[in-house]
């Protein structure tokens, strides 16, 4: 029987915290700031985790 695979993408953009948890970044930091607000983009800087409800696909995805 072949190795399940991890989706790339998913491995580069999800972690696993030591409760079981997933970690996540937030969206709309990378380009296009000069009309977002300094309080915004520091908002979107810290991690955020992952909805209960996304949280079976994204442990499907990262083969957890």
């Amino acid at each position: 029987m072949p190795k399940v695979k991890t989706k790339s993408g998913a491995k580069k953009r999800f972690k696993l915290t030591g409760t079981g948890k997933i970690k996540r970044k937030h969206a709309f930091k990378s380009h296009i700031l000069t009309k977002k607000g300094t309080k915004q983009k520091r908002a979107l800087t810290h991690t955020g985790l992952v909805n209960k409800a996304d949280e079976p696909n994204v442990k499907a995805m990262l083969n957890i």
